[in-house]
């Protein structure tokens, strides 16, 4: 049962009543979360604690705990294809951050709307830059990709009718094989890649091009196979989600992330 208390949030010019739950003195008092860890500021590995992920989409999951009376741990499961087995099985409870697919959406509770979207871009080295205004002037070129990646229904739909792409567990492989000259472009989110390719010390080597390939939402997904969400649990935290994600606050961790995730660059020697 949900039991509602004088919770308040400013959301914008909105105020909104807050549900707290009442019932959750089992093993719905603790949940787990994991996601992309190659995917700064979103979500990357805690230099200070490697089995843990910090970033703007973790952050905004144990705002969302604390204001339910929950405490979530945002986890490292390894690479990303792990990441969504161990949610699709049940062994963690929810994905931070995913694109919503048709498949995906026969699997996992996608909690609506999106709390955030992130640009995929085309990746390539910069003296091997070609013409690219759309999806088809891909074809023929060979691509980069991570394994059980999503760019949005519509290109992934499009890239395995006609694109040649290559998936590999991580996105440090994708890039390196592009760097080496294996691939001739990698798809990959936009501040995460400026990220990435930063600390790899390639920056000045790859490009960028516009325009983006999808500009997707990033949503909360849950197990349909974890015992600690419930139903009542699961309408709680959508209602918890429908007034943050229309509100300042996800944007407010994206940016103090980004400003966290250039500090510790700067610590370890990184410009």
């Amino acid at each position: 049962m949900v039991r509602y208390n004088s919770w308040w949030l400013m959301s914008g010019a909105a105020i909104i009543l807050i549900p707290s739950l009442a019932f959750c003195a089992g093993t719905c008092s603790h949940l787990t979360a994991t996601g992309n860890a190659e995917y700064p500021p979103y979500l990357w590995r805690d230099p200070q604690d490697p089995t843990r992920l910090i970033g703007a989409n973790a952050d905004l999951v144990k705002h969302v705990g604390a204001v339910l009376g929950l405490k979530v741990d945002v986890l490292y499961a390894g690479p990303w294809s792990r990441a969504q087995d161990e949610v699709r099985s049940g062994r963690i409870d929810m994905l931070a951050g995913y694109f919503m697919t048709s498949e995906r959406a026969r699997i996992l509770n996608f909690i609506s709307p999106p709390f955030l979207f992130t640009s995929s871009m085309i990746w390539l080295r910069r003296g091997n830059v070609f013409p690219y205004r759309n999806w088809s002037d891909l074809v023929g070129h060979s691509g980069g990709t991570l394994v059980s990646n999503s760019y949005g229904q519509s290109i992934d739909d499009y890239a395995s009718a006609n694109l040649t792409l290559e998936a590999v567990p991580t996105a440090i492989q994708a890039f390196e094989k592009l760097i080496l000259k294996r691939n001739d472009f990698v798809v990959f989110e936009q501040y995460p890649g400026l990220a990435l390719t930063q600390k790899l010390g390639v920056a000045a080597e790859v490009v960028a091009l516009e325009p983006p390939v999808s500009s997707e939402g990033l949503y909360l997904a849950l197990s349909a196979n974890a015992r600690s969400i419930d139903r009542t649990l699961r309408e709680a935290i959508t209602f918890q989600m429908q007034g943050i994600a229309t509100g300042p606050l996800p944007q407010v961790f994206l940016k103090s992330n980004l400003e966290l995730w250039r500090a510790q660059q700067r610590i370890e020697g990184i410009p």
